[in-house]
C-alpha cells in the first residue's frame, strides 16, 4: 500500500484516475481506492455523442471514494472524424477489422496530457489509465506501446518529471480481459448498473446493446459469470 508513516498517521500517495464512466475506469479506481490511493478522478467532457457518461463519471467517483472529481472540457467535436464526435457518422453495430470509426483522433493523448498537468500541480505521483489492449476495439491509443511512450513523455516534459518525481502512468488493465476486468471490479464491489460504457446510450444511460462497447460488456460478463447489471434501451 502506498503511503510513508509518520507515528500513526498515514500519508497516502495522490494519484490522478482517468474516469469515463465506463466500466474499465470505475475498475482502476476501485483498484487505486483499494490499493489505498488518494484518488482525485478527472473526466474530459470532449464533444462526445452523449452526456451519460460523464452523468455516471460523477456517481462511480462518489460511490468509490475519490477525495475529488473534477470535469475539464475540449470541444474534439470541432475537428470531428469519429463517429463519437460527429454525429453524421454512424456508430457501427457490428465488430469491423483495423481501426474502427468510434475511434477518436487524440483523445487518449489529451486526456493524459490533462492528467498530467493536473498530477503536477497536486504533486501526484501517479496516473491511473483504464485503456485495454486484450479485449478493445482497435484503438492505436490502447496498446502498451503508447502507455511507454506517453511515460517517456512524462519524464521530458514536466518540471517534476526532469527534477525526477514525475508521475508514473499505471494502465493496471492493460493486459486483462474484460471476463477478468469484471471479476476484479465485482469483487472490489463496484456497482457496475452505475456505469456507461454504451457508443451511443440515451439520455437516461441506457445502452443501445448493438455497438461494438455494448457487445463486448455483454461479452465480459457473461464469461465471467457475473450478473449484467446494464440498463438497456
Amino acid at each position: 500500500m502506498p503511503g510513508e508513516e509518520s507515528g500513526e498517521k498515514v500519508v497516502s500517495t495522490r494519484a490522478v484516475i482517468l474516469l469515463s464512466g465506463g466500466l474499465d475506469s470505475a475498475t482502476v479506481l476501485a483498484m487505486a481506492h483499494a490499493a489505498g490511493f488518494d484518488c482525485h478522478a478527472l473526466s474530459v467532457s470532449y464533444g462526445q455523442r452523449h452526456q451519460a457518461e460523464l452523468n455516471a463519471a460523477a456517481r462511480v467517483a462518489h460511490a468509490l471514494g475519490a477525495r475529488e472529481h473534477r470535469i475539464m472540457h475540449v470541444d474534439l467535436g470541432r475537428i470531428g472524424g469519429s463517429a463519437l464526435t460527429d454525429k453524421s457518422i454512424d456508430v457501427p453495430t457490428s465488430a469491423s477489422k483495423g481501426i474502427p470509426v468510434t475511434y477518436v483522433p487524440a483523445r487518449n493523448t489529451i486526456m493524459l496530457s490533462l492528467a498530467m498537468a493536473w498530477a503536477e500541480v497536486l504533486d501526484a505521483r501517479e496516473i491511473h489509465v483504464g485503456v485495454n489492449a486484450v479485449d478493445y476495439s482497435g484503438y492505436p491509443d490502447c496498446r502498451p506501446e503508447f502507455v511507454a511512450a506517453f511515460q517517456n513523455l512524462a519524464n521530458i516534459a514536466t518540471k517534476a518529471g526532469v527534477e525526477g518525481r514525475g508521475p508514473v502512468i499505471r494502465a493496471p488493465l492493460i493486459n486483462l480481459s474484460k471476463a477478468e476486468i469484471v471479476r476484479t471490479g465485482a469483487t472490489l464491489g463496484v456497482d457496475y448498473s452505475l456505469t456507461v460504457s454504451c457508443y451511443q446510450a440515451d439520455a437516461r444511460g441506457l445502452a443501445c446493446g448493438v455497438c461494438d462497447s455494448c457487445r463486448l460488456r455483454r461479452e465480459g460478463f457473461t464469461a465471467a459469470g457475473v450478473a449484467d447489471p446494464t440498463r438497456y434501451v
